[in-house]
């Protein structure tokens, strides 16, 4: 039975370690690692999540993008586990877009990211896969990259006049959308 697990938190030094390359994919202990990400990301209205993020040092992390309350636009595609995960090249067209972390909580943060990525990754049953991603699905991807690195979105913004809490992205952006959403129905 999967169990949701404890986030680490900003200022927790396993945020700050590069992952280890995981050797044996089908380890019962990876297989598990998988599943409880999935039932952690689902619980904290999460687009993604990475190992470190659960204080484990493997170099993998489930991308999850559906609409939640963090991101009501959100793509809706299934969870999917990505181990020892690359970005073999990127656009140079690069996108900034505000960007929260489960890790980093109460904060969003405005992050130049590639619009589209060429990925490679193994999937929980082994099998590379390759594929190029773009837009929100693509930021995912690179956000949780970076927690493989110790990198987190708050050293990729480049000013500090691009932060803001979560609470006035919220009335600024999701409560300005829904109301614009709500009179095209109308």
């Amino acid at each position: 039975m999967p169990e949701i697990l404890q986030i680490s938190q900003l200022g927790n030094p396993v945020l700050r370690r590069r992952s280890q390359f995981v050797e044996n994919i089908q380890d019962e202990r990876i297989q598990q690692l998988i599943d409880n990400l999935i039932s952690t990301v689902k619980h904290a209205h999460g687009v993604g999540i990475a190992a470190p993020q659960v204080a484990r040092g493997d170099r993998l992390f489930v991308v999850a993008s559906r609409p939640n309350l963090r991101y009501p636009q959100a793509p809706t595609m299934e969870p999917t586990a990505m181990i020892n995960p690359r970005i073999m090249a990127s656009s140079t067209e690069t996108v900034k877009d505000w960007e929260g972390c489960l890790s980093i909580p109460g904060i969003r943060g405005l992050v130049p990211r590639s619009r589209s990525i060429e990925i490679e990754y193994t999937s929980r049953d082994g099998k590379l896969h390759q594929q190029e991603l773009t837009d929100f699905v693509a930021r995912i991807f690179q956000h949780e990259h970076d927690h493989l690195d110790g990198i987190v979105f708050l050293d990729r913004v480049e000013s500090t006049k691009e932060l803001m809490s979560e609470d006035e992205y919220q009335k600024q952006f999701v409560n300005l959308l829904s109301s614009v959403q709500t009179r095209q129905h109308i």
